[in-house]
Order: structure tokens, then sequence, then C-alpha cells
């Protein structure tokens, strides 16, 4: 009679219950936004200095040919403004690996990654959640670009959200995926500094590739490898209402390949987060 009880109970989960999980994670991560007003401020600083300081000092040195996907000249503070969009991203999914490795020590995460629920599935909603409050960022950063005359045409506003949504994605799912491989918060800050700025400064969202490949062909190589210069190309061209096919593929692929990678990484039988036997024993 008990062997035909469990037999008769359901396995897996339903739909309802894997929507419960995300909407609350989504839900904690929406909060702690809005309890961490710093964040927020902090988030549009960086951007904005580059913007309102260094592109005005930039703009008679740097002159911007016309290139796709612009119809004509343009003035260095516009063509940045794309790759400072990225760069929010890039640093809130730093900032949200970070808080995974809190999470996973002492906070919810410890709890949830032990749950009946599909690691995969966890560390996507966690990813999903980051993600969307890169967004409200990201937004944020250009309606006050908007009132620095930074302008876009207004289906751009629209159009742009998918390459935000897949850039924040792959920026987040790398955040993690470094994550798992750091046991202690003091250790993340050194790693950050050499993932950060390489991706950020060998990049095309300061200064357009051609004029990197004149002085240095071998740079040049260098961003056009860099998954973070084709984020930055992918949101380039949806903000004007285009599609950068290659970027579009090589965000896509990374997005996939550094998920892939987190989810065996926080996988504790074979991943990177795998624990050695007690009293330090090998």
């Amino acid at each position: 009679m008990t062997s035909a009880i469990i037999k008769d109970q359901p396995t897996g989960f339903s739909l309802a219950q894997y929507l419960t999980c995300l909407n609350g994670i989504v839900w904690r991560e929406a909060l702690r936004f809005l309890h961490q007003r710093e964040r927020f401020v902090s988030a549009l600083v960086r951007p904005l200095v580059w913007l309102f300081i260094f592109a005005a000092g930039f703009r008679q040195v740097l002159g911007i040919s016309i290139i796709p996907p612009y119809e004509t000249y343009i003035l260095y503070e516009v063509y940045i403004a794309p790759g400072l969009m990225a760069m929010i991203q890039l640093f809130n999914g730093m900032q949200s690996s970070l808080s995974m490795v809190y999470d996973r020590e002492m906070g919810n995460m410890r709890t949830l990654l032990v749950s009946p629920l599909p690691r995969w599935y966890l560390l996507f909603c966690k990813l999903l959640a980051g993600t969307a409050v890169s967004l409200l960022q990201v937004y944020a950063f250009l309606l006050i670009a908007w009132l620095w005359d930074i302008v876009p045409p207004p289906i751009g506003y629209l159009t742009v959200l998918p390459a935000l949504m897949l850039s924040g994605l792959m920026l987040g799912a790398l955040g993690m995926l470094i994550s798992s491989g750091i046991k202690q918060l003091e250790n993340f800050a050194g790693v950050m500094n050499f993932v950060i700025f390489p991706m950020f400064f060998a990049s095309s969202a300061l200064y357009p590739l051609w004029r990197v490949q004149e002085g240095s062909p071998m740079l040049y190589y260098v961003c056009l490898f860099n998954p973070f210069t084709h984020a930055v190309e992918l949101i380039r061209f949806a903000l004007y209402g285009q599609m950068n096919w290659i970027s579009l593929a090589v965000v896509g692929g990374c997005t996939a390949a550094f998920m892939i990678g987190a989810v065996f990484a926080y996988d504790p039988s074979r991943g990177l987060s795998r624990r050695g036997p007690a009293g330090g024993e090998t």
C-alpha cells in the first residue's frame, strides 16, 4: 500500500512552482536594489563622469567619421553612449556576482542551492533578476543622456531592449562563472580588477576599432575577440533600429557558454565550488 501511494505521487515540479521560485528571487533582488540606493547612484556616477567630463575633453581629439549604424558625423559623447550603457551592465553583473559569493556562504542562496529545484534553474532566476535591475539603471542613464541632447531615434528605446537583455545575461553569466571559484569576499575585488577594466578598455566602447587598428594591430585583434566589444556593438546598432548579426551570434554564444560553465561550476559534485574533505585533507 505504501509503495503504491509513493508511485502515485507526482514527480517534478509544476509550472506554478517554477514561477513562484522565479518571482521570489526576482522580488528579493528588486527589494535589495530599492534598499541600497547608493548602489543605484554609484551605477550612474561612473558612466556620467565619462559622459560629462571625459567626453568634453576628448571631443576635439577623437573625431568620429561616418560609420554604421550612424548616417552622419556624430559627437564623441553620442558614440560612447552605447559603451557606457554596457558599462552599467558590466559593473552590475559583477556586483550581482559579489552578492552571490556572500549569499552562497551565508545568505539565501545557501538554502536555495540545496533545494529540490534544479540548480540550473535557480542560477538562471538569479541571473534574470540581476539583468532586470541593470535594465532599470540603463534606462535611467538614457533619461539623463536625453537631457544632455543624446537622442537616438524614438523607436531605438524599444528596439534596444532585447539587446540589453541579452548583453545583461552574458555579462551576468560571466560574473556568475567567476564567482563560482571564489570562496572569500576579500579575493573578489582583486579578480574583478583583472576582468572589468581590461574588458572595458580593450573594446569599442570608447573608440572605434578602425582607430585602434591604426595604432596597434595586435590590440585591434584583442578588442575584436573581446565579448564585451560585441555586446557594445549589439547595443549600438539596436539603439538605432538595426541589427549586427555577428555581434548577436557572439553574444548569444558567449551567454550560453558562460551559463553552462556556471551551472557546471556550481555543481558540488564536479564543479569549481566542490569542497574538500573536512580538516583540510586533500
